[in-house]
């Protein structure tokens, strides 16, 4: 573990691993410790992995305000780690919420950019709508699986707007291509990775401004590369290409079979295409 001062003072870590260029990783959750993110360590042989804690999370030190913890104040911490590890430009990996930093720190500081990598996307920094219809047609793929009735039942009732006790819980297979042992303990974990006080700063009133945020990333000259899975509920195929639309050089590419968390369901994959879009 590495720590830095950010701006204000506050002590954060990263965790580095590998040798080669260092490749950013900010997490979701959002606010979750980057533990989660460890199965992207080796995954590129040619690159160094940085996964960064963000504020209140993993290694790094909590703050007494909680506005500290708003989306776009933490893009100060991003380029307090770009400054601590003496780079003119950064290479960002950015996954479901993290997506939303990411999109902040290119939108302020679009030359510190090198190349921004977008897996599996959380669409609120830029105002894009995921429809209710396309996260179920995205569950629909999974009708095969033994769990899927209950499922996709409880799925209907959250886009419904009726979500209850036990509903995030009941859906929990639909995140993961396969809802398998390994699948199931990574979702255990999450409990004890998230700051629950953070997590409901992150996207606080003034957090986000998203017709500012699509102007700026308009003019975004470095390449993106947005990554989803077939089988995302959380963000489906059609919303990232909605994203991917916003800047002037993106690709999409859409992993099949994959679920929220891409280079779990299929290492090799993930691996291969985000190694061509780094090359």
């Amino acid at each position: 573990m590495i720590t830095f001062s950010a701006h204000d003072g506050t002590r954060l870590a990263c965790h580095a691993r590998g040798e080669g260029p260092p490749l950013i990783c900010l997490p979701g959750g959002p606010m979750q410790d980057s533990a989660y993110l460890a199965g992207l360590d080796g995954l590129f042989p040619r690159r160094r992995t940085v996964r960064l804690d963000l504020r209140g999370t993993g290694g790094s030190a909590s703050c007494e305000d909680p506005a500290a913890y708003r989306c776009d104040r933490l893009v100060d911490d991003v380029e307090a780690l770009r400054e601590h590890l003496g780079l003119e430009t950064v290479d960002l990996l950015a996954h479901s919420a993290g997506a939303n930093l990411a999109a902040l720190y290119a939108a302020r500081h679009p030359g510190r950019v090198g190349r921004l990598l977008l897996v599996t996307p959380s669409v609120f920094a830029v105002g894009i709508t995921v429809s209710g219809e396309d996260r179920l047609a995205a569950a629909r793929l999974r009708a095969a699986e033994p769990w899927f009735a209950p499922a996709y039942a409880a799925l209907e009732e959250l886009v419904a707007g009726r979500a209850a006790a036990g509903t995030f819980e009941a859906i929990a297979p639909f995140w993961y291509g396969r809802w398998d042992d390994a699948a199931r303990a990574h979702r255990a974990a999450e409990a004890g990775q998230k700051n629950q006080e953070a997590a409901a700063a992150y996207g606080a009133g003034g957090a986000f401004a998203p017709d500012a945020t699509r102007g700026a990333l308009a003019g975004l000259a470095a390449p993106v590369l947005v990554l989803a899975g077939e089988a995302d509920v959380a963000a489906p195929p059609r919303a990232t290409a909605a994203y991917a639309a916003l800047f002037p050089d993106a690709a999409l590419t859409v992993q099949p079979g994959a679920g929220h968390f891409p280079w779990l369901d299929d290492p090799e994959a993930f691996a291969a295409a985000v190694a061509a879009f780094l090359a």
